[in-house]
């Protein structure tokens, strides 16, 4: 099966064309040096890298964050757009999942909070516990103040995210297209295009308009 994953969650986007029989990745690519792909452009490259074409791409993985909302919807409608036109198989991941896959990787084992910049001072944080077979949650994902995260990280807590730069001792991992597609080749849980959703937590509210005002003739 070749599983062609889309991560787009952060400022360091990637995507990767992954081969399950062969067990590896056959081509990537992804933004450097501050330099921004377009997205069909980026998996445009993978596929002439590769020699794939469209119709032999059986699944398509999707990072859904949370992260930068624009990002994830733009994966979620390239993934929605190959569904529709080749009936692809689709699958969303947490883009956390795939931070810790990357943690893993890294050799950063034992209890890790990992942490997203959710703005207006807070932070998306779940906790894992990774070893060099698993990376497990031990709590689960959800919105916390960034005063929290200080505290964490200050108490010698491993902290590590995206933007973890601003905080003291904290570690800049990013989510990686390689390692989702990795999870995605592991996983048999495939959706229809229309049930793929950026994972966000805050509540929706709505402000009503006031009513129109009434200039007098």
């Amino acid at each position: 099966m070749k599983i062609l994953a889309i991560e787009f969650s952060s400022a360091r986007r990637s995507a990767a064309l992954f081969d399950t029989e062969q067990g590896r990745v056959l081509a990537s690519a992804g933004e450097a040096g501050g330099r921004e792909m377009k997205a069909l452009g980026m998996l445009g490259q993978i596929l002439d890298k590769t020699g794939c074409a469209r119709k032999d791409v059986d699944c398509i993985a999707v990072g859904l964050g949370p992260g930068s909302y624009a990002g994830i919807r733009a994966a979620i409608s390239l993934a929605q757009g190959w569904e529709l036109a080749l009936g692809t198989k689709l699958i969303g991941i947490s883009s956390v999942e795939v931070l810790a896959r990357v943690t893993q990787r890294q050799g950063l084992h034992g209890s890790a909070h990992l942490v997203i910049n959710a703005q207006r001072n807070e932070y998306y944080a779940a906790e894992y516990e990774i070893s060099g077979a698993t990376a497990r949650e031990t709590n689960a994902l959800k919105l916390v103040p960034g005063a929290l995260v200080l505290e964490m990280a200050q108490s010698g807590a491993v902290v590590a995210g995206p933007e973890a730069e601003t905080i003291p001792s904290g570690r800049v991992i990013f989510p990686d297209a390689q390692a989702l597609a990795e999870l995605a080749a592991e996983r048999r849980d495939y959706v229809a295009g229309e049930r793929l959703e950026p994972i966000y937590l805050r509540e929706t509210s709505f402000v009503k308009a006031p009513p129109p005002r009434l200039i007098p003739e």
